[in-house]
């Protein structure tokens, strides 16, 4: 146990190390204006200082010029003057327009950063690293014991006896019902397997609710933030529930601010007293001006006692004077009185932060912030785990260490999570995926998908869930006539270019990545021509694998472009995929990642459009299938 800890710690520090050395990296050999034009930078702003929010200083940046910037809410930026490695100047996105960015500081923020045009970077935040590796130095028995059972060092007990249950949410079809019933009566863990459109937060939410019926206090956690919100969006329709939300109010969707434990601790009842305290303490800092700071040059090698001790005989020393003496006297006196009123707030801030946590029957976070000290002494029945196949092992161990029973839900048939150091891979190999290859029997599929065309459905179905999935009556057969005036009921096309001339594959100068033209070029006359037929902009989705297409693309639509990471989890009415690769090699490249395959091709409802180059893709058995497939049910074409 021991050995393997200490592997994990050297695994997080192998990324941490890596995410770092690429920014730094990157600042350093890139001019502002060209890490502008990649999204992660954003040159000559100007900051205005609009106050305090929840605690936190807020500052708006703003230029005259749209600033158009992968920089989103929640991510941290480094501001800076000059060379932005010299700076430590650190805050959080809490708000972005087309001409300003609005950033929370949790200090006040220094002159020069509002009187001069500042340059703000995406930076690298490693409060997350150091969170998870003192978490495994620091294991709890729950946390070991989740490792023992992924090791084969431990048994898992079997679940207690059927109980009687009362579904809170009737319209739950049979698989959801059972992954909630099964977890419920799990004593040590349970894992809720999620493909595609099979409502796995609904049933989480089922599940959180039922735990609470039985006085069970319950954590729950994701990976990231828009997860999180997504189960807070659908819990606190029960207005019984008392609900807390951790984490940074600048990371919290504003409908969801008023469950953060900041925005509870600003309207608590004992806040007036805090507010009265404060207004002594700023009394207390406009008599201490008139008296003399002891800085180093004054006080001259004379600690505070001594101060004290030499005013109270009425004495100076070293060149001081006694009134000297006095006045820094007088100052250390009255910062004396300012520092107890400050311990008085923080024991008040305690105080009403433990009396939140343990009136809340949920506190729901991201597994980073499970760490903090605000539950840092709180028992929970029952860690509940979003997104677990997305989350590092080390991640996970936060919330599972604080709770005597968890449950993982996830599908780790779709995206590992992103591990940047070549060194550090191993952190791909999740809790959730260990245990379920483990203990199949301690896991439920989610068996009946909601959100796409049950031909769209077939071949995913086939190729990564054993045909174990069914799509509801609901969707059976949605198309494109339903949402627009196309005569397009046709759900699958593939696009084949194998035929066209100058479809080849390039690389941009010093980039590793790959774009295809004529693929870019194709995806966006197919988008053009849906949005001709009436379809908004916003129910199209084009996905591609590498960056630089995604960027080509991207500058020349307002539809939404991302890669297959930036659209997991979500959905679009028509999907449209450039995969890029054509070569007369038939090298493929990291699309054999065959989750990511699985991820871009499970987005679309109504329509998926696939364009690339059947002779380089069909390398690869899985694809040839899907080709074939396309071919069987009349989604071919070969232009």
């Amino acid at each position: 146990m021991k050995k393997y800890i200490k592997k994990l710690i050297k695994l997080i520090n192998f990324e941490r190390d890596a995410e770092i050395e690429l920014m730094v990296s990157e600042i350093q050999r890139m001019s502002g204006k060209k890490r502008e034009e990649l999204g992660r930078a954003i040159n000559k702003v100007k900051g205005k200082y609009l106050g305090k929010e929840l605690g936190l200083h807020i500052v708006q940046f703003g230029r005259s010029d749209i600033i158009d910037s992968e920089i989103s809410v929640g991510d941290m930026v480094l501001v800076s003057t000059g060379n932005p490695l010299r700076s430590d100047l650190t805050g959080t996105v809490t708000e972005k327009g087309s001409r300003f960015i609005k950033v929370a500081f949790d200090g006040r923020p220094p002159r020069w950063s509002l009187k001069k045009k500042v340059r703000l970077d995406l930076y690298t935040n490693d409060i997350t690293f150091r969170r998870m590796e003192d978490n495994l130095n620091h294991l709890s028995l729950k946390g070991k014991n989740a490792l023992e059972y992924m090791l084969n060092k431990r048994n898992p007990k079997a679940n207690k006896e059927n109980i009687y249950m009362d579904y809170i949410d009737k319209s739950l079809n049979k698989s959801q019902k059972q992954a909630v019933k099964n977890s419920l009566t799990c004593q040590n863990f349970f894992l809720i397997h999620g493909p595609f459109g099979t409502g796995k937060t609904r049933t989480l939410v089922e599940l959180i609710s039922q735990e609470t019926r039985q006085n069970h206090k319950v954590l729950a956690t994701a990976e990231s933030n828009a997860a999180v919100d997504n189960i807070l969006d659908r819990l606190v329709e029960n207005k019984k529930l008392k609900v807390t939300r951790l984490g940074h109010p600048q990371r919290v969707s504003k409908d969801n601010i008023t469950y953060s434990l900041a925005y509870k601790v600003e309207k608590h009842d004992l806040n007036h007293k805090i507010n009265k305290i404060q207004s002594k303490i700023d009394a207390l800092i406009e008599k201490r001006k008139d008296f003399t700071k002891p800085t180093p040059q004054y006080r001259r090698g004379f600690s505070d006692n001594d101060i004290l001790y030499h005013a109270s005989k009425g004495k100076g020393g070293r060149g001081i004077s006694p009134d000297k003496m006095k006045s820094m006297a007088s100052w250390i006196d009255y910062n004396l009185e300012i520092d107890e009123h400050h311990d008085e707030i923080k024991r008040i801030e305690n105080k009403m932060i433990k009396d939140i946590i343990e009136t809340s029957d949920v506190i729901l976070s991201t597994n980073s912030s499970a760490a903090l000290d605000s539950i840092a002494n709180t028992k929970f029945d029952v860690a509940i785990v979003d997104e677990a196949s997305q989350a590092t092992i080390p991640s996970v161990l936060i919330p599972i260490s604080k709770a005597h029973r968890f449950i993982l839900a996830g599908d780790h048939k779709q995206l590992p999570p992103t591990i940047i150091s070549d060194r550090a891979k191993d952190l791909q190999d999740t809790l959730f995926e260990s245990l379920i290859e483990e203990y199949p029997h301690k896991s439920q599929l989610l068996n009946v998908q909601y959100r796409m065309n049950a031909l769209l459905m077939e071949f995913p179905n086939a190729e990564f869930y054993n045909d174990g999935l069914e799509s509801d009556v609901s969707v059976d057969n949605i198309n494109l006539k339903d949402i627009s005036n196309i005569d397009d009921d046709g759900a699958l096309l593939f696009v084949d270019t194998c035929n066209l001339e100058k479809n080849h594959e390039k690389h941009l100068k010093d980039s590793k990545s790959i774009i295809n033209h004529v693929e870019a070029r194709i995806a966006l006359k197919f988008a053009n021509d849906y949005l001709k037929y009436g379809i908004d902009e916003k129910d199209i989705g084009i996905i591609s694998p590498y960056a630089d297409q995604v960027n080509i693309i991207q500058n020349k639509t307002n539809i939404e472009v991302k890669s297959v990471d930036g659209f997991q989890g979500r959905e679009k009415e028509i999907i449209i995929i450039s995969t890029v690769r054509s070569n007369k090699y038939e090298e493929i490249g990291f699309l054999k990642d065959l989750r990511r395959l699985n991820v871009a091709i499970t987005r679309a409802k109504r329509k998926l459009i696939i364009i690339g180059n059947g002779d380089t893709l069909k390398s690869n058995p899985t694809y040839e299938r899907l080709i074939e497939f396309s071919k069987i049910k009349d989604g071919y074409v070969k232009i």
